[in-house]
């Protein structure tokens, strides 16, 4: 796992900007602290930053093979899972190794087959590889998205960055956020390739994106497919679990220490537990981290997101698959450090107002950092197999726009309720999620003699598998990477997606339940309390003294003369949600406050031109 940055300039000589190039590869040392390089030519640069995961001596970057009519190099980041196999063909087709790394095998298989290359890998990946032969960069992106990717067009060619932060090194990059970039900020549906900046975009997750003096062109090599699914029951019980067990062997192999998260839930200890036999066969005992507050589990409240603590069915997986485990332990204080939302703001490179869910999970991820340096989620499977409430949950199931956006309850907040009136008015946030769901539902493939039924739960499938899961997984690689920590996804594997993905819904809840296919194809390998457990989504602090330590900070920025949150943020808002007592906070109170904290520190840190006009 690593960081990219590069530059092709065809009208410049990018020989005289290594220290631009330098500098766009630096904002990527926190993804890869290990090693850092630079390839510069006439009109192309490349830079790298490692994180030595697979064949830590041996694989370079950027890597170059020459060839008769020019070189061709590549700058690569995340891992191709089943990279020893394809070494063994392309070996067969009489192509030479000089190291153990799969970077030399996604650059020989590129060798060997172009760019249809990408449709022999399994794994989640970025890269960005340069052909003299024919003065032709190639961007390409995994098919999930787990690894980000953004490209800025120039004049005479691009910049691209693993990071919004490395293109925005760049002097020829403008800092400029306009209503079209906020409207996703607000909205929350996860339209592709947006980014907040004007002029930038993400490669699409299974896109290559070519760039040439004709200009830059995009060809999708992979999509969500639709169809028909033919496997009884038992059958797709079977086929999942050996899916399943498959992908976890291949994302087990690693030459540096591998652990695993684990909450507790159904999806973290499916992968614990189908994970830790493949450690052991390699004679060692997988190890396993879960978050926690301080005083939680004995002042834990249910309410209507989480009927339970995690600690106990975390030590339940931990006694039954034997786990080396360590329960990260948060003191609420710790989460209000203005420091650590700046660092969590940084990493992200947005104001997104996820608050001490985002910040936990940094402080998660850098404890895990000092004991390992891959770890493995159960990250994907609520999206795959069902799992949110609003799956289930009628209103928002019906209703015509985003489950996620259309459920209710207690903590459901508005998200435009803290803008200025006037940059509500303008960005009219309503108007834009209704456009952006049509344009996501029009784009769902359906089987002819389709139930109604089965024709709305694919559509949500759908949205979720091409929207909700890729911000998701973009917070999660954000937040890992920024401590230089690889997150592995067993559940986004292509192969379990597209057969999960077409079993019928009467399928995938022939219980009744959430998760039906999952729970019954791992049944035999976990405690029935947690075969049991019902959906609980990632861990939150109760603690009361949080949302007033918030309320003392917004003080702050509301007594801070010219600041400029308040382009965006209406004043008389904030004043309000400080002045009310922290218990009295309503529904868009404490997620409210997190986010003009959010946008105090992201004005700070990226000086934005917000033009609102």
């Amino acid at each position: 796992m690593c960081g990219i940055a590069g530059w092709v300039a065809f009208n410049d000589d990018l020989t005289a900007h290594q220290k631009t190039v330098d500098a766009m590869t630096a904002t990527m040392s926190d993804r890869g602290p290990d090693a850092s390089g630079t390839w510069v030519r006439t009109h192309v640069a490349l830079g790298h930053r490692r994180l030595a995961v697979i064949d830590p001596p041996g694989g370079i970057q950027p890597m170059t093979a020459t060839t008769p009519r020019g070189e061709v190099t590549l700058v690569y980041t995340g891992e191709t899972y089943n990279f020893a196999e394809l070494r063994h063909r392309l070996r067969g087709l009489g192509h030479h190794f000089r190291t153990e790394s799969d970077t030399e095998v996604v650059l020989n298989a590129y060798l060997e087959w172009g760019e249809q290359a990408v449709d022999r890998l399994n794994g989640m990946y970025a890269f960005a590889l340069w052909d003299a032969r024919k003065d032709t960069l190639l961007l390409v992106r995994d098919r999930m998205g787990v690894k980000p990717l953004y490209l800025y067009p120039t004049a005479d060619g691009v910049l691209f960055g693993s990071e919004p932060k490395a293109i925005l090194a760049n002097p020829r990059a403008q800092r400029v956020v306009d209503l079209d970039c906020l409207h996703e900020l607000i909205g929350f549906t996860k339209a592709p390739g947006w980014s907040l900046w004007k002029g930038m975009s993400e490669v699409e997750p299974g896109t290559v994106t070519t760039v040439d003096r004709q200009g830059i062109r995009h060809r999708t090599y992979w999509s969500l497919p639709t169809r028909e699914h033919t496997d009884d029951r038992e059958s797709t019980v079977e086929r999942v679990r050996e899916l399943l067990g498959d992908t976890a062997q291949r994302q087990s192999v690693s030459d540096v220490p591998l652990c695993a998260l684990l909450s507790g839930g159904l999806d973290s200890s499916a992968v614990t537990a189908l994970t830790a036999p493949h450690v052991r066969e390699l004679g060692e005992q997988l190890r396993t981290f879960s978050v926690d507050f301080l005083g939680q589990e004995s002042s834990f409240a249910p309410d209507e997101m989480r009927e339970t603590p995690d600690t106990p069915f975390i030590r339940d997986v931990v006694a039954h698959v034997r786990t080396e485990h360590r329960d990260v332990v948060l003191d609420p204080s710790e989460l209000v450090d203005p420091e650590l939302r700046r660092a969590v703001v940084r990493a992200r490179d947005i104001p997104v107002g996820l608050g001490d869910i985002d910040s936990s999970m940094y402080l998660l991820f850098r404890a895990i950092r000092e004991h390992s340096t891959v770890t493995l989620s159960g990250e994907f499977a609520d999206e795959l197999f069902g799992g949110y409430i609003w799956f289930h949950h009628p209103a928002a199931r019906d209703a015509p726009t985003f489950p996620w956006l259309a459920f209710q309850n207690a903590h459901t907040t508005d998200r435009t309720a803290l803008l200025h009136p006037r940059v509500r008015e303008r960005l009219d946030i309503p108007s834009y999620i209704a456009d952006q769901y049509a344009e996501a539902v029009a784009g769902v493939e359906h089987l002819d003699g389709e139930s109604e039924t089965e024709r709305k739960m694919r559509t949500i499938s759908h949205l979720h598998l091409t929207r909700l899961v890729r911000a998701l997984l973009d917070r999660k690689d954000r937040l890992s990477m920024a401590v230089g920590l690889e997150v592995r996804v067993p559940f986004a594997d292509h192969r379990l997606v597209e057969y999960v993905y077409n079993a019928p819904w009467s399928m995938k809840s022939f219980d009744g339940r959430e998760k039906s296919l999952l729970r019954e194809a791992v049944r035999d390998a976990l405690p029935a309390s947690v075969v049991d457990r019902t959906k609980s989504p990632y861990p939150t602090t109760q603690d009361p003294r949080y949302a007033k330590a918030l309320q003392e900070q917004a003080r702050e920025v509301l007594a801070e003369r010219g600041s400029p949150v308040f382009e965006l943020v209406d004043r008389d808002w904030l004043t309000e949600r400080v002045a009310t007592e922290p218990e009295s906070l309503p529904s868009d109170g404490r997620l409210g406050l997190e986010r003009v904290l959010d946008l105090h520190h992201w004005f700070d840190l990226y000086q934005p031109d917000v033009d609102l006009s």
